[in-house]
């Protein structure tokens, strides 16, 4: 994987509208393999800080949102 890729990876997996089905969809990577690249390449307090801002987010899984899209939800 290429680092301009893993950079793609970290910024959609910061976003908190961006869904993990979206990094899947893109990147073939699972929820826990975006886990571990974040874990990997962020700074630990980075981390356990998205971790907790992440864990049960209903915007970062497609079966809580209405829509089967990748797209904001403030664009129309």
């Amino acid at each position: 994987m290429e680092f301009k890729d893993i950079d793609r990876i970290i910024e959609m997996g910061w976003e908190d509208r961006t869904p993990f089905e979206a990094i899947e969809y893109q990147f073939g990577l699972k929820e826990k393999e975006v886990i571990k690249i974040m874990r990997k390449h962020l700074k630990i307090k980075s981390f356990k800080a998205w971790r907790k801002r992440v864990s049960g987010r209903k915007t970062k899984h497609m079966q809580f949102l209405p829509s089967d899209r990748f797209k904001s939800l403030h664009k129309k």
